[in-house]
């Protein structure tokens, strides 16, 4: 199999493997994100993630969007906006994690 094929065929098996099963936050991790997403996000985007100075984070405000999509914007921000860049603080892994955590159909 040439190289170029090689490569494309593994691209496309990674894509297919859930983002949860590519890397495991450890549960304290999780718990300090869940806080970091209620009261950072929430800061800007309200405590019950409905609006506020940025856009709602709700799973149907959100529906239309994916995880890897999310997790881009939440690690690059929005330049011209208010939303900041959050790679220094959050790893890939983490902003996958907190982009599927937002699109749960959960009540707040």
């Amino acid at each position: 199999m040439p190289r170029g094929q090689a490569i494309a065929l593994i691209c496309a098996i990674a894509l297919l493997v859930p983002a949860a099963a590519r890397a495991e936050i450890a549960p304290a991790r999780v718990a300090k994100l869940e806080n970091m997403v209620l009261q950072d996000c929430g800061s800007c985007h309200g405590l019950t993630m409905k609006g506020g100075l940025g856009r709602p984070l709700t799973a149907a405000a959100l529906s239309q969007a994916g995880a890897e999509g999310l997790a881009g914007i939440i690690l690059d921000g929005i330049p011209g906006t208010a939303m900041p860049p959050w790679r220094p603080l959050l790893s890939e892994e983490e902003a996958i994690w907190i982009a599927e955590y937002l699109l749960k159909d959960r009540q707040r």
